[in-house]
């Protein structure tokens, strides 16, 4: 008894939904008929108008029958050309309100489905997830920090590197001297004035000082241990 109950209600559900796609069908039926029609009525019209037309002058009641029946023929594709255009325009309004129920069912079913699938879901979780979200991404950044930093390099010494370096650089030099057989002059050897240029320094100093002899401002003392360091520069 039951599932005859589920049968007739799922039956009729059935029946239901396919009634627009019967009607339309139905429709179409009856508008292929009237197409028929019209198209005979079409042929019956050119028909009495050959008859009237070969008539007119011999027999003019035949004629003026025909153009009687041309005119009822006329008056019948008149209503069945209305009567197309009636069931063009219920066709194409039941097609557009069965769009109009399967788009809108389309959205209802969407809608459903959007409430499926925030019903576990709150801005509270979101904001939660969120956090965790960021929490886990510091902590492999840090992870990622600390493997790349290295296990060799973390207890190197600085000063152990440079006093390493110092010993390479004297190494190298060592080997230069060993190979030239003379000592390298260094950029600060270089730079130390020629025996002339010192020569002239001294003597524009003494000619300085022999001026500052004749002043009562000047200690002689001072100028005479100026004169002796200047001499002893010159002979190095």
């Amino acid at each position: 008894m039951s599932g005859w109950g589920m049968g007739w209600f799922g039956g009729a559900a059935t029946k239901k939904k396919d009634a627009p796609k019967n009607a339309i069908l139905q429709l179409r039926s009856q508008l292929e008929m009237l197409s028929k029609r019209e198209k005979h009525l079409q042929h019956q019209m050119e028909e009495q108008d050959a008859i009237a037309r070969k008539n007119v002058t011999t027999n003019k009641n035949v004629a003026k029958a025909a153009l009687r029946r041309k005119k009822q023929f006329e008056h019948s594709l008149e209503q069945t050309s209305g009567q197309i255009m009636t069931l063009e325009r219920e066709i194409y309004s039941i097609e557009s309100a069965n769009i109009n129920k399967e788009t809108l069912d389309a959205m209802k079913n969407a809608s459903k489905a959007m409430k499926e699938i925030h019903g576990g879901l709150t801005i509270d979780k979101v904001d939660q997830t969120m956090e965790e979200l960021r929490e886990q991404h510091a902590i492999g950044e840090e992870i990622g920090e600390a493997i790349t930093q290295g296990i060799g390099n973390a207890n190197l010494d600085e000063d152990e590197l440079d006093e390493e370096l110092a010993e390479l650089q004297q190494e190298e030099l060592d080997n230069k001297m060993l190979k030239t057989g003379t000592v390298p002059v260094t950029d600060d050897v270089a730079r130390l004035p020629s025996v002339a240029d010192r020569e002239g320094e001294f003597h524009n100093s003494i000619s300085h000082l022999a001026h500052l002899r004749h002043s009562n401002f000047v200690d002689m003392s001072r100028i005479n241990i100026i004169v002796d360091v200047r001499a002893n520069i010159l002979r190095l």
